[in-house]
């Protein structure tokens, strides 16, 4: 395992406007710190939160993942956003992870935003997706599933552990900014992980107001970063020593 460096996009987002949203993402590309690792992006990052999923969504190989795996290339990092799409006469809110490679990992989000009628559009996944990436074991979450901790709940055998960093992208309202934060530090104390959080800002179609509170939490609870209100580009290390030092002083989950 090496020292991860992340890229964290918190931006505005422009209403069902995939062209315009795409455009400002390659502008906002552009304070990347090169060479980086990850680049992320917020919950269906170049539509916003929206239930037009008919008009909206694409199919796996459509527009917006192309536009993806290009950035992916042209900066050789992985790109991680979620975004709608469509398999059948089903849509679901899918969180993608294209590598430079063009390599793709797919995770459809579990829990369903009931208050925005989330589940009357889209269908919930039924796994959680876990893969390796730079010696890294990275579990992928979408907004709402921060909620609910028993899906996403860390393992250890043998000091092995399910996973080490857990990213979560959404577009979480500024009136319930005060849980956002605390469920983010709770998941990176209680399954000894780094956490990554990506959130938009500005106001959506509904009138609803995102103050991002974007951040990185280490394994202990410490934050690496936080930005709050404007748009930003975060460049940040994940150290692997920290989340190794975290589990041997503190070996809690093997009291489980």
């Amino acid at each position: 395992m090496q020292d991860l460096k992340v890229s964290l996009i918190q931006c505005n987002q422009v209403w069902e406007d995939k062209k315009a949203n795409l455009a400002h993402y390659e502008t906002m590309l552009e304070e990347v710190q090169l060479p980086t690792d990850i680049v992320v992006f917020p919950e269906m990052f170049q539509t916003g939160f929206t239930m037009n999923a008919v008009e909206m969504a694409e199919s796996i190989n459509g527009e917006s993942v192309q536009w993806m795996k290009k950035m992916a290339a042209k900066y050789e990092c992985a790109i991680a956003a979620s975004l709608i799409i469509q398999e059948g006469d089903q849509f679901f809110n899918r969180m993608v992870f294209i590598q430079a490679d063009g390599s793709l990992q797919q995770y459809n989000k579990r829990k369903l935003f009931g208050l925005a009628k989330e589940d009357h559009t889209y269908s919930s996944g039924e796994e959680n997706t876990i893969f390796e990436y730079k010696g890294w074991k990275i579990l992928l979450q979408v907004c709402y599933d921060l909620r609910f901790p028993e899906v996403m709940r860390n393992k250890v055998e043998n000091d092995v552990y399910d996973y080490d960093l857990m990213i979560n992208v959404a577009n979480w309202p500024e009136k319930r900014s005060l849980h956002w934060r605390t469920l983010l530090r709770a998941r990176a104390i209680e399954n000894q992980v780094y956490v990554i959080g990506v959130n938009r800002v500005g106001e959506d179609k509904n009138g609803l107001n995102y103050s991002g509170d974007s951040c990185i939490i280490a394994p202990s609870g410490i934050d690496v970063a936080d930005v709050s209100y404007d748009e930003y580009v975060v460049n940040e290390e994940l150290e692997a020593e920290t989340l190794k030092l975290v589990r041997e002083k503190m070996p809690f989950l093997k009291d489980r």
